[in-house]
């Protein structure tokens, strides 16, 4: 998981609160809003993790929306583990900051914003076609999707020889 920042036209800022899956290089969610608050991160997580399941572990940078009580607190109930990087090795969650590039040059520097929905529609379509539809090189040229859809088959071919 992290965040990103930006700007419409006309100076007003915005932020984006993306997170992935580091196996399935999957595009989990990508949040927008000018203010992304703990409470908001959890409840979007809460949304993934309806459609996905709970994560084992949740890498993040020491940001204050990742170290505050109301985030270490939910972590804490859901049995979530955190697994908070060094300061300034970025690349210690280096999955994230490649996607973050990724999602950059096609979004939002791709782009003038007038307003946050055509951020969000944007993201949405991006996320689309970043997760059905563009090979992935560490995945053996496969998209997330499609590599998701094998992992599952080698996973019940290994359950079914058991």
């Amino acid at each position: 998981m992290d965040f990103m920042s930006d700007s419409m036209v006309g100076n007003r800022k915005f932020r984006t609160f993306n997170v992935m899956d580091d196996c399935s290089r999957e595009a989990l969610a990508i949040e927008v809003d000018t203010s992304l608050s703990s409470k908001r991160i959890i409840r979007t997580l809460e949304r993934v993790i309806e459609q996905r399941g709970k994560p084992a572990t949740i890498r993040t940078d020491n940001g204050p929306e990742f170290t505050s009580g109301d985030f270490e607190s939910w972590c804490k109930e859901k049995q979530i583990a955190i697994q908070y990087i060094q300061p300034g090795k970025p690349m210690q969650n280096g999955y994230i900051e490649r996607f973050n590039r990724l999602y950059r040059e096609a979004v939002l520097d791709a782009y003038l914003f007038f307003e946050l929905e055509q951020v969000r529609q944007l993201t949405v379509e991006w996320m689309d076609e970043y997760n059905h539809r563009r090979p992935h090189e560490s995945l053996n040229n496969l998209t997330p999707e499609e590599w998701k859809i094998m992992l599952a088959k080698k996973e019940n071919t290994l359950k079914q020889t058991v």
